[in-house]
């Protein structure tokens, strides 16, 4: 939980992640969340081998004890699972979506000479279907593309709007992860600052921008320099394309007014990796999207890993979430964690596919972390009385 939270937080890998496979047991996260699943992951998977490891002869009894802590928790875990996973599957009435995944290649992505053939290679998928056939987004109500999916600034490019405009039909819109720049401002000492963003956008069928979102959890290092002032000064900078670091969006995340779909929460990358931060304010969403690039890990675990705890927010939040990748995992993925159609790393072309309804809101995304600092609690009140002393 320290590391999700500490120095803008990092929470890859929990422990409570080894509780989320396979598919029945990811339903768990409803409960608790992956911060809730780490306390109890490692009692089930390590106080089997102290009792064993404490008991040189091996009783039968102690046998007994150590199959008992590992398999009445899995098996409750698991009864949960089965039970939630019979919940009768809907859908979003008079909506299918087309996701686009490039698979640009990273050392590609940001150089000038390439710019033109990866729009031109986002439109021409666009209007094909999975098989290949043009169809020109016939039966298409919304279309997705990845994080920064044009290595430019599109609102600043006529060109780029007046071809995404031609491209979508009456009343179709385009939801795509996109750089943009503010206006620039003086500046208190007399300069002139322009705030780089990075973010989602959805245009509409004359290529006119309908809705926004700011990222507001930035990679640090990645997107932005802390401390940047000195650490500029000593020769440091991002990793990423650009000069300068990327500036958050407001808080609290907003939701976008999609036309056609309910309220949604978007989310840029990295974004989804924490718990109990995905939705923010007062309302809760209908949909989650999630435009990302994982062309950085290369052919990994990293995009798998990264894929997998994508899922584990769906069913932590009871939420169907649209993943668009412009290298990595693309999927729709229902609120209970089931991907229901993909296009695997490297993969390049589209998924067609209805978008699921979201389910009551689970205990986790009512509660919060609060089951995880409760599950603590009692754990570390039988860790006091087990650790008591005998009396002779």
């Amino acid at each position: 939980w320290l590391r999700g939270h500490l120095f803008t937080g990092l929470p890859w890998n929990v422990i409570g992640y080894a509780l989320t496979y396979p598919l029945t047991l990811m339903q768990s996260a409803a409960l608790i969340g992956a911060y809730g699943l780490a306390p109890l992951a490692i009692v089930i998977f390590t106080a089997p081998l102290v009792l064993i490891a404490n008991d040189p002869v091996m009783r039968r009894a102690t046998f007994l004890r150590a199959v008992a802590i590992f398999a009445l928790p899995v098996a409750a875990l698991w009864a949960y699972g089965t039970w939630r996973l019979t919940e009768p599957q809907t859908f979003l009435p008079n909506v299918k979506i087309r996701v686009v995944q490039p698979s640009v290649p990273q050392r590609e992505k940001w150089l000038p000479e390439f710019q033109r053939r990866i729009f031109e290679d986002h439109l021409a998928l666009s209007v094909s279907g999975p098989n290949g056939v043009r169809d020109d987004l016939a039966g298409i109500t919304h279309l997705v593309w990845p994080e920064a999916a044009m290595p430019f600034l599109p609102l600043e490019t006529p060109d780029a709007l007046a071809a995404i405009g031609a491209m979508l039909p009456d009343g179709r819109s385009l939801i795509t992860g996109a750089i943009r720049r503010e206006a620039a401002m003086p500046s208190a000492a007399g300069t002139i600052d322009a705030k780089i963003y990075n973010g989602l956008i959805v245009l509409n069928d004359t290529g006119g921008l309908s809705s926004l979102y700011d990222k507001i959890h930035l990679v640090p290092f990645g997107e932005y320099l802390p401390f940047e002032p000195v650490l500029s000064a000593l020769g440091l900078k991002k990793l990423t394309h650009g000069r300068g670091s990327f500036t958050p969006g407001p808080m609290p995340r907003p939701l976008l007014d999609i036309p056609g779909l309910p309220p949604t929460m978007a989310l840029v990358c990295y974004e989804v990796l924490f718990p109990g931060t995905i939705v923010q304010g007062t309302e809760r969403p209908g949909l989650l999207i999630n435009v990302t690039n994982d062309g950085w890990f290369g052919n990994t675990t990293g995009p798998r890993q990264h894929f997998h705890q994508t899922r584990v927010r769906a069913v932590e939040e009871g939420l169907p979430l649209i993943r668009a990748a412009n290298n990595g995992i693309s999927a729709v993925i229902d609120a209970q964690g089931r991907v229901l159609q993909s296009l695997g790393l490297d993969a390049k072309g589209v998924i067609d596919s209805a978008v699921p309804a979201a389910t009551a809101p689970p205990p986790y995304a009512r509660f919060g972390d609060l089951g995880a600092f409760i599950l603590l609690l009692i754990l570390g009140a039988v860790c006091l009385l087990i650790s008591k002393p005998k009396p002779h």
